[in-house]
Parts: C-alpha cells; structure tokens; sequence
C-alpha cells in the first residue's frame, strides 16, 4: 500500500470512528426508549439492557456514517486539489479511491455477521432481562397506576393498594380469544412469575369468580396459571440466525406439502361420499387457513434471509455512490456532499427498500432479486458519476 493510499485509508477510520461514536450515543436513547415504552421497564433494567441496545443500532448507522465519512474526506480531498495532484503524477482514480470500496466491504461483512450472530443474540439478552424482571415491573406500575392491562393474553388487573409483594382486593378480568370476560375477585392475592414453565401464576384467597352466564362461585383459595405475555409474541425472524431461519423454511415446506396433501384426501373423501356439504364446513376450510398461516410465514422468514445481505451490502453501496460524488463536486463543506446523496437516499432508497420488503412478505416479488432492487438503482447512480469522475 503506498502512502497515498495508507493516509486516505487512516483518515476514512479516523472520522468514520468518530461520527460513528457520536451517531450511536444519540440513537441509543432512541432504542432504549422504545423498549422502555413496549416493555416499562426501570432505571436498572435500562442499564442492564443497554449494552445490548447498542448492537441492533449499529447496522442501520453504519451505512449512513460511513457516507457521511468519505463525504468529509474526499471533499476535502478535491477541494484542496489533492485529486488533481495524483492524476498530474499519474496515479489513477481507482487508487484514490480502492480504500474507501475495501472499508466498505469489510463493513459489510461485520454488518452481516452483527445481524446474523450478534444482534438475535442481543435480543435475546433483553427479552431474557424483561423476563426475569417482570415481577418488579408487574408491582411498579400497579402500585403507580393501580392497573395493569396485558393483550396476549387479555388480562386486566386492577387493585386498591399493593401491601409489600401483595395485592389489596385485586379485580381480574380475563378474556380468552376474544370472548366473554371471566372477573375474578379476591381479598388479596399474589403474582409468581414460573420462568421454567414460563407462567404466571395468580394465587387468590378468599374471593369469588363471575362467569357470563353461570352464577357466581366462591373459593377461599384458587390458583390460576397463565402464559407468559412474551411467549405469545409472533416468532421474530431479527431474533433468528441465518442457520435458524433456514431450518424454519425446510419446516415449512415440510408443512405446506403436508397441508395440501391432508387436503388433497380430505377432498377425495368428501367426493367419494357424496357428502359435498362438507366443503364448507369449519373443518375442510381449516386447511386452508393452515395453508395460508404457512405461506406467510415461509414468504416473511424468507424476505427477511435475503433483506439481511441485501441491508449488509449496504455500506458497500453507499460508498460506491457517495466517494465518486464527494471528488465530482469537490467541496470542503461536507455536508453540502453528503445531502446531495443522503437526501435522495432518504426519498428515494429506503422507501424502494421497504416496498420491495412488503412485497416480497406477501409473495408478490421474489426477494432473492427483489430485496436488491434499490442496491442496483444505488450502483446505476454511482456509474454515472463514477464516469464523470474518469473524464474529469
């Protein structure tokens, strides 16, 4: 490596370091506050989960940082001449410009790795922390608020006071599936929360339950189990590695063939019996919504194999564009640079990126080609520019 080359490479890590650190402590209090707001979570629970935070940020900010980066270094590159120095000594653009395209490729690859290894494993840790500190959070906001309301599953609890751990007259109202609400009543009552069994346990005393329809029913002592409200969450394909996320695929193809051919005999079996009724009945048209249930998941866990290389290359992308048009327009003032490129980006990148992600879950596009639609539109850009670059 030459010493023109050593120094643009040192200067891309000196600032990319920089702008890096900066971006990722503002959207820190981004990420904390939505788990905050999702989960309620304390002061303590904060600091536990914070270094966890940082990571699921990191691949979102390192594209636009590393824009920002060769915005400010080669537009000061150009702007003081430097450029037309090292074609007057014969030394070609590519090698100006080669240490910018290798950071870029060597973010993309850490990028990837922190999506596929590093960011399930981080939420992982933050719902395992939520987890273990249900209990205080449960307490805090009764003893705040007086109710807590749950929606999978739909509980509402409301109390008079909380004594220590303990529950003063606690009103719970329960509605499984969508139907009537069962209300139970109780002098006092406590919450364990049974991580092993991932339950939540009410143990009532001296209280009565109303059923809709039936009359009321009294009991000194009743314990009731319920399911941990984090284990009714959809299965979330960011919480998922690679390898995951390809076992699930193979499973769901298992389950699609295995769908339609209970449903191939199924409707054999309605023909051969005359019985044609039957197609509309509760139990043939199950197979259909098993179907579909299926054909969702497959299409989102498949988007989102092919989004995660499509996101990772990214950084490549960005700098392929934004290094080319930083020398074109040779400005000191970087920002002028970096909103000629990011504002585009914003308009027009990532709502194509989010389209094609849409469109792909739903099985309108296939993402192995679709998810890189605006990556391409990107490299289109960055041609033209790069051209520029060569004649000029």
């Amino acid at each position: 490596m030459r010493l023109l080359e050593r120094y643009i490479f040192a200067e891309l890590l000196r600032v990319f370091a920089g702008v890096l650190s900066i971006t990722t402590c503002l959207l820190v209090f981004v990420g904390i506050f939505g788990q905050v707001k999702e989960n309620g979570l304390g002061p303590w629970q904060v600091l536990q989960i914070l270094p966890f935070v940082v990571p699921s940020l990191l691949p979102y900010t390192v594209p636009a940082t590393l824009l920002l980066t060769v915005c400010v270094v080669y537009g000061r590159l150009a702007g003081d001449h430097e450029l037309i120095a090292a074609k007057a000594a014969g030394i070609p653009v590519f090698a100006v410009l080669w240490p910018s395209y290798f950071l870029g490729a060597l973010l993309s690859v850490a990028a990837l790795v922190l999506m596929d290894q590093v960011i399930p494993w981080s939420y992982g840790n933050i719902e395992r922390i939520v987890t273990l500190a249900m209990e205080d959070i449960f307490l805090d906001q009764l003893r705040t608020q007086n109710q807590v309301s749950l929606k999978n599953p739909a509980i509402t609890i409301t109390v008079t006071e909380v004594r220590d751990r303990t529950l003063i007259w606690p009103l719970f109202r329960y509605s499984p599936n969508g139907r009537n609400a069962v209300t139970m009543q109780a002098r006092e009552a406590r919450i364990d929360f049974d991580l092993e069994r991932q339950q939540v346990v009410l143990r009532m005393q001296h209280g009565h339950v109303d059923v809709p329809g039936q009359t009321r029913i009294y009991f000194e002592a009743e314990d009731k189990p319920f399911p941990l409200p984090l284990q009714h969450h959809r299965l979330r394909a960011r919480n998922l590695r690679i390898r995951d996320i390809q076992d699930v695929l193979a499973r769901s193809r298992e389950e699609l063939a295995e769908v339609q051919q209970q449903k191939a005999l199924s409707a054999a079996w309605i023909l051969s019996t005359g019985q044609f009724e039957r197609f509309t009945t509760p139990e043939f048209r199950a197979h259909d919504v098993a179907r579909r249930t299926a054909w969702e998941q497959y299409h989102r866990l498949n988007t989102e194999l092919h989004h995660r290389f499509a996101t990772a290359c990214s950084c490549l992308f960005f700098v392929m564009l934004g290094s080319p048009v930083a020398l074109v327009m040779a400005k000191k003032q970087f920002l002028t640079s970096f909103l000629f490129c990011f504002v585009p980006i914003l308009v027009l990148y990532y709502p194509l990126t989010m389209m094609t992600q849409n469109l792909s879950k739903t099985g309108q596009l296939d993402p192995r080609w679709a998810v890189w639609t605006a990556n391409g539109v990107m490299a289109a850009v960055a041609c033209y520019f790069m051209r520029r670059v060569n004649q000029h």
